[in-house]
């Protein structure tokens, strides 16, 4: 693999991280100031709808980051397989 090649994959991690941490923070943020205002408001407990609608959001985009297939070893290995069925196709 061809340094520059390493070093965009290593630029879009870094950006799909900061980006998770960047939704996380606002999540944490703007969630704690929604449940401020329902207990305000005497509670009715309308916060955990939007609580749950952005956490499912949330969790999908951590799954994304930071699950199985984020790494460059499946990546690697699924170019290496699509490479070698091309190439079985070629004969």
């Amino acid at each position: 693999m061809a340094q520059n090649e390493r070093y965009e994959r290593a630029r879009k991690r870094v950006k799909d991280l900061r980006e998770f941490y960047m939704s996380l923070a606002a999540y944490v943020v703007i969630m704690s100031f929604l449940f401020f205002i329902d207990y305000r408001d005497h509670g009715s407990w309308w916060v955990y709808w939007p609580a749950m609608g952005w956490g499912l959001g949330l969790v999908l985009h951590g799954f994304r980051v930071f699950g199985p297939h984020s790494g460059s070893k499946w990546e690697e290995r699924k170019i290496k397989e699509y490479m070698e069925r091309d190439g079985d196709q070629d004969d």
